[in-house]
């Protein structure tokens, strides 16, 4: 992972002088973790932020009652667990590797004194948290006024759109972690993922799915 080139290409740092680029770059801290080990725990505290450099890492939330819910998941040059930066206050949700993974950690006290010498940091900030809430606002409609059918219809339209494809995608993450994430259960993803393969809309090759009736998907 060479981390000057990740943070610079980075949506966060994107576009920076090099003067203020490397400043960034000195105060990052690389960090190693393996599949399941958890990054931090809600309640933590949110001593700083990070970016993942390789691999994969969810964000969720635990109900009283032990069940998941997965609210983002995150690869390569998407920063986490920004908010607590500003606001000095614990990380409101858990986060855990999917995969072996590098991440690069952007100590708070730090970052805010670069952040207090380059406003042109928290503009930057600003944007992705913005873009953030409307992924997450989308997320909340989509569990409380959709059906399932159209949540995962959805999701399929976005991983066209990231992974810049036409009529397939690859699932990153397990179907138990996507049923999480779509707020069901993996039993009733499955019967909607053989429903729609049976009506002609998709076709399932494990974590690969192709998509054959886009206008179907769509109006689901």
């Amino acid at each position: 992972m060479n981390k000057r080139e990740l943070i610079g290409n980075s949506v966060l740092f994107g576009g920076l002088p090099a003067e203020q680029l490397d400043a960034i770059v000195k105060i990052a801290v690389e960090k190693q973790f393996v599949k399941g080990d958890t990054i931090f725990f809600e309640g933590d505290p949110g001593n700083g932020f990070y970016m993942v450099g390789e691999g994969k890492v969810k964000i969720f939330k635990m109900s009283a009652l032990g069940k998941e819910q997965i609210l983002h998941i995150f690869g390569p040059g998407e920063p986490f667990g920004e908010v607590p930066v500003f606001h000095g206050q614990p990380f409101p949700a858990n986060a855990e590797a999917l995969a072996k993974s590098s991440l690069i950690f952007f100590p708070r006290e730090k970052f805010i004194a670069l952040v207090h010498d380059n406003p042109s940091l928290a503009l930057n900030m600003l944007a992705v948290l913005s873009m953030r809430l409307r992924r997450f606002v989308a997320q909340i409609e989509d569990l409380s006024l959709k059906e399932v059918p159209a949540r995962l219809a959805g999701y399929l339209l976005y991983l066209l759109e990231e992974q810049r494809a036409t009529d397939s995608v690859e699932l990153e993450i397990s179907k138990g972690q996507l049923a999480s994430l779509l707020g069901t259960i993996p039993e009733t993803l499955s019967r909607i993922f053989a429903k729609m393969s049976d009506e002609g809309v998709i076709a399932v090759d494990g974590k690969k799915i192709h998509i054959l009736d886009r206008a179907a998907l769509t109006a689901k």
